[in-house]
């Protein structure tokens, strides 16, 4: 009996459960393009554009293969509007009642499909390195669920950047030779870029005209979007930009967007490219003697150690994880992430950024965009759906971890042993964006402040209570408490004075 075979804008490779367990001869492919997944929150235009063009791609690569694949397209009059509302139209359509699917990425698209009044046969997606049953096996018992123990039991799982049972370097973890500061120039002319075809072309004229209120340009779209671009643009990464990657992973540039960057996640995370053989490359440039170890194994981590820890940990917490708010804040996301003007110079690249690119790299995200909100005391759900809007990147359960966990401090430290939060200082040591700004980074209190700076120490007096005897954090507590108390009173007064002007709209 026929069957039908789901398969989601993010998985797109041959190799996917799914296919795997399917009958060629017999059974049906559903791919659709439906409303529902490009407005759950307003994507980035060049997401939708990316994906959409991706999967078309996709189809014409399963038909060459021999698959029969129903496929439809956001403009099709009989578009059901959903995933499930496709799949049963099609079920109709063809006679099936049996769905073979691999587990979608998101809550949401679970629980749509476990109410499907269809037989439902949900694979693993074992296109990731650790099963969800391994990854609960890891953390039971843990009194911390730290991603530095996690990643090291991947490393000696894969054998990457492994001699015998000691790691390459003589240590696991080469982080403090990947914080330089911006150089004055990068030698890297960028990701490698694809001139749209006929296809995408259609795509991105669709998406101009279904989406014109949502957030981003889709001007200069050049993502790759078949998995040949892909591994060129990988192959582009490893060749040009590996060796200096690791140095400047942290820095940040005005005009330079991208500095030693690969931007091949969103071809990883739409499955174009497998998480093993990006690792594999890299680890072969280090035995090639083409890269460094730092480079390689920074890079390395953020694939088999962060990437699939926060995944863990995504479906470890459950459904109700991205309304986790341990700091109680309540402050509605500003205009200024959404474009409006800011005297900030900082949050006003990465946010211009974000809306030409559809990108930012993860410093920009963590100590710029996040870190603001994190001082600023702004509803992490809020900042959640921002992060999930507006990069090319983000599926939820890669993006919520890293933005309520990590970024906001939001699951009450899970993931991080103490927020994230600096001062001005740290942004203007990894970047030049402190060079030009209308705030002077060096001033702590006084019209001309950096906000960073009063905002701050606002935020650990806030919060005192909770992160006072956090070992981690005792020296900033210690450094306040030597201040002498006219400037400590200045400090919070400036601060509240500032989050009163960001309350009432005024450019800040």
């Amino acid at each position: 009996m026929v069957k039908l075979v789901l398969i989601l804008g993010d998985q797109l490779s041959l190799n996917v459960a799914a296919l795997r367990a399917a009958d060629k001869s017999n059974d049906i492919v559903v791919m659709a393009e439906v409303n529902s997944e490009a407005t759950y929150v307003k994507h980035h235009p060049k997401k939708i554009a990316f994906l959409f063009s991706a999967m078309r791609k996709f189809v014409d690569q399963l038909t060459s293969e021999g698959w029969n694949v129903r496929y439809t397209k956001l403009d099709d009059p009989e578009n059901a509007g959903s995933i499930a509302a496709e799949l049963l139209r099609r079920a109709q359509e063809t006679g099936a009642q049996e769905v073979i699917a691999t587990r979608a990425g998101e809550w949401r698209l679970i629980e749509a499909m476990e109410q499907t009044p269809l037989t439902m046969t949900i694979l693993e997606d074992d296109r990731f390195l650790t099963s969800h049953a391994e990854f609960e096996t890891w953390a039971e018992g843990r009194k911390a669920l730290r991603m530095e123990y996690f990643y090291r039991e991947i490393r000696r799982k894969t054998g990457l950047l492994m001699e015998g049972d000691k790691p390459a370097g003589g240590q696991w973890n080469f982080d403090h030779d990947n914080r330089k500061a911006a150089p004055d120039q990068i030698s890297y002319s960028g990701p490698s870029t694809f001139e749209p075809d006929a296809i995408t072309k259609d795509v991105l004229t669709l998406v101009e005209t279904q989406f014109p209120d949502h957030f981003g340009s889709l001007d200069t779209f050049n993502f790759a979007t078949t998995r040949d671009e892909a591994l060129s643009a990988l192959e582009h990464f490893m060749t040009h930009a590996l060796p200096r990657f690791g140095d400047f992973q942290d820095a940040m540039l005005s005009e330079s967007k991208f500095l030693y960057h690969a931007l091949i996640s969103p071809y990883l995370n739409a499955g174009l490219l497998a998480p093993l053989e990006i690792c594999q490359a890299a680890e072969n440039a280090y035995k090639d003697g083409h890269a460094p170890i730092n480079a390689v194994e920074g890079f390395i981590r953020q694939i088999i150690g962060w990437r699939e820890y926060v995944r863990g940990i995504y479906f470890l917490e459950g459904p109700d994880y991205t309304t986790r708010n341990a700091l109680d804040h309540k402050r509605d996301l500003p205009a200024l992430y959404w474009g409006e003007k800011t005297k900030m110079r900082c949050l006003s690249k990465a946010v211009e950024q974000t809306r030409d690119e559809a990108y930012a790299h993860h410093i920009q995200r963590l100590m710029v965009t996040g870190n603001f909100a994190l001082l600023a005391g702004i509803d992490p759900e809020q900042v959640h759906e921002w992060y999930l809007e507006v990069y090319i990147d983000a599926y939820e359960w890669v993006e919520a971890p890293n933005t309520i966990g990590m970024s906001q401090f939001a699951d009450g430290g899970i993931i991080a042993s103490k927020p994230y939060v600096s001062s001005g200082a740290y942004i203007n040591r990894m970047s030049d964006y402190c060079k030009k700004c209308h705030y002077a980074v060096k001033d702590k209190t006084g019209d001309t402040a950096c906000p960073f700076n009063v905002l701050y120490w606002d935020f650990l007096i806030r919060h005192r209570d909770r992160f006072s005897k956090n070992a981690r954090m005792g020296n900033m507590y210690r450094t306040w408490e030597r201040m002498d108390e006219t400037h400590r009173e200045t400090v919070l007064k400036d601060a509240a004075i500032f989050l009163e002007k960001l309350d009432a709209g005024d450019v800040v």
